[in-house]
């Protein structure tokens, strides 16, 4: 019974993605994450590349911690900054059990008066963005299966609060120039905004409607939970893609706590 048990979740990824726009390169980024038995962190940075930044160079960054709690993330932080040309912005989120505890905008955004109104009881239970996108596979048995994509997550990012759920859509054999060769459970990702956002904005109309947008799910070795591998995003000037290039994870050894 003192035998050391095994953690649920315990592993780490290192990943490059590449995004194109109708098969043309347009940004890099590099996305790290490691889950432990009791915390978890993620970390991302990119920037834009090629025709698109000689047009409007842009760099972002971002990262969320919390903890691990019977195998389930509970984020408590989250920090975003993007920077273009134009102007930089910063935003941060701090959590508790689900809930947000405070958070901000740097800038501090103007006031529209049609934008709908994020109130108290939609900033409870909820995933910062980053955490969200961890989509976690419960039981013992096998992690790429159809049942995998029976997920959905309420987000708050610091400005919108909205809805995303999966839907099962096919498998498939993905590869990446350097590490990860293998399945994917690719799923069909739908987006409902609930606050935050104003109802006329064209972007908010197009991906409410939209219908063909998906994601393609591989695993963080060493524990129950899928990540993108690549994410398909139809739009007006064509589609756009976000896949890594370079995907390499691996279990992470059990802690085992010290009894002398």
């Amino acid at each position: 019974m003192l035998a050391p048990q095994p953690a649920a979740a315990q592993g780490r990824l290192e990943a490059q993605y590449e995004a194109t726009l109708a098969g043309i390169s347009v940004g890099r980024g590099t996305w790290a994450i490691e889950i432990g038995d009791d915390s978890y962190s993620a970390a991302a940075q990119g920037g834009t590349t090629g025709l698109l930044k000689s047009i409007s160079n842009g760099a972002g960054t971002g990262a969320s911690q919390g903890r691990v709690v019977g195998g389930a993330l509970v984020p408590q932080a989250y920090q975003a900054s993007t920077t273009t040309s134009k102007k930089s912005e910063s935003v941060h989120i701090t959590l508790a059990n689900g809930n947000v505890k405070e958070f901000g905008i740097e800038p501090v955004p103007p006031v529209d008066p049609d934008r709908i109104v994020v109130t108290d009881a939609h900033k409870k239970g909820v995933l910062d963005p980053m955490s969200s996108t961890l989509v976690r596979v419960p039981g013992t048995g096998d992690l790429l299966t159809p049942e995998a994509c029976n997920a959905s997550a309420a987000v708050f990012d610091g400005r919108l609060r909205y809805e995303l759920k999966l839907d099962f859509k096919r498998m498939e054999t993905v590869k990446a120039e350097k590490g990860y060769y293998g399945p994917a459970v690719v799923c069909a990702l739908y987006f409902t905004p609930i606050a935050g956002y104003i109802p006329d904005r064209p972007v908010i109309k197009y991906l409410s409607a939209a219908r063909g947008i998906e994601v393609a799910l591989v695993p963080i070795a060493g524990t129950r939970y899928l990540v993108p591998f690549r994410t398909v995003i139809p739009t007006p000037l064509g589609t756009a893609v976000l896949e890594a290039t370079h995907f390499v994870t691996q279990p992470i050894a059990p802690h085992i706590a010290k009894t002398q």
